[in-house]
């Protein structure tokens, strides 16, 4: 029986290799006239160029040389496109959104990680899962959930502010920004509380498993989006036995990971839905006090048509699912700013002036005022997200047959001008998020410096005239269209409520460790030549107001 299945998974294995191998010579494409770098294997193509963790400089390189569209290699030979274009961005996220869409492997790895969560469907089924979720984040709530944001910064602070009691230390800040954003998500996401904050706390198992996610699936990445092309097959508990008897240990991480999450996930759904059926006294005397989101879409749920109605595992999927997305993302937001800021003390400086007059004079502020109040705030975040967005590229595939429109035109490999490319079924895309926040025809000669400064002046008019589609700043960063970043409001609160409290109270000043930001699925900090974990160490000093 087991030679069978092995036999069925490498006869699968080779024939899909040995069609998209052959298919490159076969059939021939418009991409074939696309401009792009030279292939490095036949295997890998420019893979390792595009994901390695040290690929900047490849990401920089072709967005200088070829500009817009660019054709490169996969494995196998298999030409893909990574796109910046603001036009074509425009056609691929908004206009044709439904025929590009995450690639098959994607929302099946997705959907074994997370189960039925709103990164893991597409189509109506996706588009009724949001109509679901948009209210559940609209400004209203998030107003409500600003104080639970406050209370976890403080005890944030508390705890830094004793660790440096007694002098300047060397701090991880990554690892303070993902259990600050995962205590943040737990009480005003899901009513439940992940960690005290303390020091020297016992993580929760949940913690451990989603800082471990990440860097596991990273080990099996390379073949991670074919891999999971076998999910169709069989039935869960097939594919179950299936991991369990290879003889494969990333994998078996990835699985006792899942595990874990799915776990803690289940009693959080389990306790908020007895607590609903209680009634409202009960959910009263939770933490977030029925005001998370968990509870609010519940709710939701239960008054919504028969139609639009969430399965339990479709709720209880999200809880994974919005938690990994949220807690990654934000912290490597906040600690590259806190990094930018050790190495700007000017502009800390400037910052730390504005931020502390305001509270002096207001105390914690809300929503409305965190913007309005607080513009050298806003600019350093707007910036940062602009130059350094926390998750880099993001892959597309084409459902059929279709025109890509350009606003510029390419010079093609045979010298003509081409101004639309017919992109063919099932040609995979990159979104360079990167490119579209960093392309010099839209933000100028500047546009790979930050510069907080220049969202005080008018933006250039080439910014509103390149019509970008994202929903946040003329950028990328949250994308657009039908599956932009549902919760990118409730991020940017949580990002400034950190930053304000933050630096009112300490100083931050570079390590003498070299650090390295890897270019991995949510870009994350390391020290050079410590094995690639992830950490940012810099030096943390308390902030006398009396005497500043």
């Amino acid at each position: 029986m087991l030679y069978l299945i092995f036999q069925a998974i490498l006869i699968y294995g080779v024939s899909f290799a040995l069609w998209r191998a052959v298919r490159q010579y076969v059939v021939k494409t418009s991409l074939d006239n696309i401009p792009g770098p030279p292939s490095q294997s036949f295997f890998k193509g420019n893979y390792r160029q595009l994901f390695t963790t040290h690929g900047w400089e490849f990401h920089k390189d072709i967005a200088a040389k070829y500009r817009g569209v660019v054709k490169v290699k996969a494995l196998f030979g298999e030409s893909q496109l990574y796109v910046y274009d603001p036009k074509a961005l425009h056609h691929i996220v908004v206009k044709d959104q439904y025929l590009y869409e995450e690639p098959s492997g994607f929302i099946q790895g997705n959907l074994l990680i997370f189960g039925k969560a709103l990164m893991s469907t597409l189509g109506d089924y996706h588009r009724r899962q949001r109509k679901m979720f948009n209210p559940v984040f609209s400004v209203a709530n998030i107003r409500e959930m600003v104080p639970t944001f406050y209370s976890v910064t403080h005890q944030l602070r508390d705890s830094i502010a004793k660790k440096v009691s007694n002098g300047p230390q060397e701090i991880d800040v990554i690892s303070w920004m993902g259990r600050t954003m995962l205590e943040m998500i737990g009480q005003s996401g899901f009513g439940y509380s992940f960690d005290t904050l303390a020091e020297n706390a016992t993580p929760n198992p949940y913690s451990s498993a989603l800082k471990r996610l990440g860097p596991a699936l990273l080990k099996i990445s390379l073949v991670q989006a074919y891999l999971f092309y076998l999910a169709k097959i069989g039935t869960p508990q097939f594919r179950r036995f299936i991991i369990d008897i290879l003889p494969w240990k990333n994998m078996h991480d990835v699985r006792d990971i899942v595990d874990a999450m799915h776990k803690t996930s289940l009693e959080i759904f389990e306790s908020k839905k007895k607590a609903l059926l209680d009634g409202d006294d009960v959910v009263a005397r939770q933490i977030g006090e029925g005001k998370d989101i968990m509870s609010m879409l519940m709710r939701a749920n239960m008054d919504a048509s028969e139609e639009d109605r969430l399965e339990d595992d479709e709720l209880i999927a999200q809880v994974s699912a919005l938690t990994f997305a949220a807690v990654d993302t934000t912290s490597s937001a906040l600690s590259r700013i806190l990094h930018l800021l050790a190495h700007h003390p000017d502009i800390q400086e400037k910052l730390r002036r504005e931020v502390t007059e305001v509270r002096a004079e207001r105390g914690d502020l809300p929503y409305d005022e965190l913007t309005s109040h607080l513009p050298y705030l806003d600019a350093i975040v707007r910036e940062t997200l602009r130059l350094y967005p926390p998750v880099p590229f993001l892959p597309r595939t084409t459902r059929r047959d279709i025109v890509l429109p350009l606003s510029k035109p390419l010079e093609g490999v045979n010298g003509e001008l081409i101004h639309e490319i017919l992109v063919p079924n099932n040609t995979n895309v990159m979104i360079s998020i990167i490119g579209a926040n960093r392309n010099p025809d839209i933000w100028g000669p500047d546009s790979l410096e930050w510069i907080p400064e220049r969202w005080f002046s008018p933006l250039p008019s080439s910014v509103p005239d390149a019509h970008v589609p994202g929903i946040y700043s003329h950028l990328m960063t949250f994308m657009g269209g039908g599956r932009a970043c549902v919760g990118f409001k409730f991020s940017q609160i949580e990002i400034k409520i950190v930053l304000s409290l933050l630096i009112e109270s300490f100083r931050f000043a570079p390590s003498k460790k070299e650090i390295f930001w890897q270019t991995t699925t949510v870009v994350t900090p390391t020290v050079l030549g410590e094995g690639g974990k992830i950490q940012l160490p810099l030096q943390v000093t308390r902030v006398d107001l009396k005497k500043d």
